[in-house]
């Protein structure tokens, strides 16, 4: 965790939800290995929803303590792919987990 001299720490990114349309070169596999190589990055869970004739539907879960978002956009831009939607995000000192409320039902 960062901390900027005599205060807090620094909140960041720490987790990321998005659906990604890429081509099917390169594999999720390798989608994967350079996200985990974007600053800030600790894991990266990459999951196939759909294929069509030239493309490939992604869900992508990223976390880690300070992920660098412009990092992540780049280097899938790099991969030929774009973000159709970021499904979820924390952000803070620590992860906070969904819980199901009486609104859910």
């Amino acid at each position: 965790m960062r901390k900027v001299s005599g205060s807090h720490p620094v909140s960041g990114i720490k987790r990321l939800i998005l659906d990604v349309l890429k081509p099917h070169k390169p594999s999720i596999v390798e989608v994967a290995l350079r996200l985990s190589r974007v600053k800030g990055v600790s894991g990266v869970s990459c999951m196939l929803n759909e294929v069509d004739q030239e493309t490939e539907n992604i869900k992508v879960i990223i976390e880690g303590p300070a992920i660098d978002f412009p990092g992540v956009e780049m280097t899938l831009e790099e991969c030929g792919a774009v973000i159709h939607s970021i499904d979820g995000v924390s952000a803070g000192i620590k992860l906070v987990e969904d819980v199901e409320t009486p609104q859910d039902k």
